[in-house]
Order: C-alpha cells, then structure tokens, then sequence
C-alpha cells in the first residue's frame, strides 16, 4: 500500500508508526524542523533528511550505511513489524525519498507507506495536529540492505550503450533540456544521454498534491514511451524526487523503486 489517504489515517493512528519527512530546498528559506515543533500530526518523529543521509559524501542526499540507519531508526523505537506512515509539507514530496530509504533497508515494502496530500491536507480538512512530542524507547530494528535498489555512476554510464534498463529524470523539462540553471553551483545544465524526463509535478494534482489516479499515471509513462518491460531507474537533482516517480512506477506496476543515488549533483560535475 503506498499510498495512505488522510481519512484511512485518521482511522488507524493508534495502528501505526507515523514520520514527519518534510524537506525543503535551500532557496525557499523555510526549516522543516521548526515548522514540526510548532505543528504535526500526534506521535510523529521527524526525520532529518540531511543528517540522516551520508554526510560525508560531498553529494546530498546519498544513502548512509546500515549501521547509521539501523541506529536512526532504532532511535525512533520503530520495530520491522511496524507498518510506517510518512507525510511531508514539502513541495519537493520529499516524504518519498524515506520512503525508498526504508524499503532499500528492507522494511516490508506492504509496511510503508506515503500520506497522500500530506499535512496540507491534513490541515486542510481540519484534522487534529499538535505541538507536543513524544519519546520513545529505543529498539533493535533489523537492517537488511536491497542493494539492487540503487545505482552508482559506472552503472548509468554502461547503460548509455547497453540499454539494459530505463532512465527518466524527474527534474522540469526546463532544467532537463538545459534551459534553465541548476539550483546547486557548479553543475552544468542538461540530462543523461538517453534518458527520458517526467517532471514530478506532472504526477500530482495541482489543488492539493495528492498523486493522480493510476489509469493517468499510466498514460503519463506512455507518454514517454516508457518500457515497463525493463527496469526503471529514477534520478533527479540529488536523489529526492526521483523517488517520487519510484513512488508512481510502484503503483503502476507494482515494482520496487531504484534510484540513480548520486542523480544530476554527481553527474552534472562531468
């Protein structure tokens, strides 16, 4: 179940483990930390998408190692039997790219899932939210890492000839024809050869960013002529919302996502 609508979770607090994911990109000046302390849904924890990514790697977003992942999430006191909720506030959806994160770290894949409109909607729909937080106690949850869920630069290049696998980038048509900068200094403009592009908004709905139906996501693929037959692998500007399309491809076709984990942060320093 990838996605959970806001009525299912209102329903079923008390059944699951909720995350606050929200992300936003450095130029919208906002903090996603002290917009969770001032206003979230009951028994959320918040997930520092930043620290809870390599922080050694020069490029953001890179998945950590297990053992950092094992202990974040035991922080949260999250067992393997959990079934997780994330929403986000972002506009980025960056509730997605935790969302790969703990399948890539083999949580069920039926135990994960997204808020569809996120605390926009929540909030929207006047559903309760609050300021206070709670602590959990700490568990020993059990990491196991899917690393075909995830590829590295040589693998992107060997595609551009063997074609094995399909690659679509979810950045604006602007940015992936090369007409508009790249957010991030020292990157050049473009795309990967042979890639193909969906802009992730494309995928949403513009009144209240809930995911379109799958009968329109799926003619947003075709549209792209994309081969579900083959593997899809998503990338984008540093990992983020590629998996929001890792999200809509699990719906269409009930695969897991793989990502091109560095995107165009590492590949546009070529």
């Amino acid at each position: 179940m990838s996605l959970v609508s806001t009525e299912w979770l209102e329903k079923n607090l008390k059944r699951v483990r909720i995350i606050d994911a929200s992300w936003h990109m450095p130029i919208s000046n906002r903090n996603a930390y002290n917009e969770y302390l001032t206003k979230h849904i009951g028994d959320a924890v918040f997930f520092n998408l930043d620290k809870s990514s390599d922080e050694i790697s020069p490029l953001p977003h890179m998945l950590p190692d297990k053992k950092k992942w094992k202990e974040i999430i035991s922080n949260f006191g999250i067992v393997n039997e959990d079934h997780i909720v994330i929403y986000d506030n972002s506009d980025t959806i960056s509730s997605c790219r935790c969302w790969y994160n703990f399948i890539y770290f083999g949580h069920d894949i039926h135990k994960v899932s997204v808020l569809n409109g996120g605390l926009a909607k929540w909030i929207k729909e006047k559903r309760l939210v609050t300021d206070k937080m709670i602590n959990f106690n700490k568990s020993n949850y059990n990491v196991v890492e899917k690393k075909n869920l995830v590829k590295n630069k040589d693998q992107i290049k060997e595609n551009i000839i063997s074609k094995k696998f399909e690659l679509v980038d979810a950045r604006s048509e602007e940015r992936f024809r090369g007409l508009k900068p790249e957010p991030r200094k020292g990157l050049k403009s473009g795309n990967i050869k042979n890639s193909k592009n969906i802009p992730f908004t494309e995928c949403l709905n513009k009144i209240d960013h809930t995911f379109k139906d799958k009968e329109e996501l799926i003619k947003i693929f075709k549209k792209q002529d994309i081969n579900n037959k083959k593997d899809v692998v998503f990338t984008c500007g540093s990992g983020v919302t590629a998996c929001v399309l890792g999200l809509v491809n699990s719906i269409i076709s009930g695969k897991t996502p793989i990502i091109y984990d560095g995107s165009w942060s590492e590949w546009g320093k070529e």
